[in-house]
């Protein structure tokens, strides 16, 4: 089959190609997509096993942090596409399970405080409410507060060492 492309443009954000294609046959109009094809990510684990690389896992721990937070479904998507984009840049075929981890907490910061803390709480397995507590204070050091965020810990309601 011999066809021609009428019209090419880039979709999603220049990660797919649509074209518009006629049969130079019978004239009869399609349209294809391409896309780019995607090496596939292997994680290395802690105990130095690899496994495939599930964008939903990752997916699903951001939506984890940010539960009952003003964060929209777009936005995490957004932020995992951009979590796999730079790995993938950075990393080549393989990539670790902390940079992972890392490179998320990096993206919650940047959008909220809470969901950022409750994804390091996990992540780093905090064992005590005074970790939090170290963890928004040095997080507090990195990024000052913006304007329109809340405080987290007020002087008064910092927990306080059993007696």
């Amino acid at each position: 089959m011999s066809d021609r492309v009428i019209d090419s443009r880039t979709i999603q954000e220049g990660e797919r190609i649509r074209r518009r294609r006629q049969c130079v046959a019978c004239g009869t109009r399609y349209t294809t997509y391409e896309a780019i094809e995607q090496v596939e990510l292997r994680v290395l684990k802690r105990n130095g096993r690899a496994e495939p690389f599930h964008r939903y896992k990752l997916l699903s721990s951001l939506s984890k942090a940010c539960e009952k937070r003003p964060i929209k479904l777009e936005t995490l998507e957004r932020l995992a596409d951009e979590i796999v984009i730079e790995l993938s840049a950075e990393s080549g075929r393989e990539v670790a399970s902390r940079l992972i981890g890392l490179r998320a907490m990096e993206k919650l910061q940047a959008i909220d405080p809470v969901a950022y803390v409750r994804y390091a709480s996990i992540y780093r397995q905090f064992q005590e409410a005074g970790e939090f507590v170290d963890e928004v204070e040095q997080m507090k050091k990195r990024s000052p507060r913006r304007a329109d965020q809340p405080e987290l810990f007020t002087a008064a309601s910092k927990p306080t060492a059993p007696a």
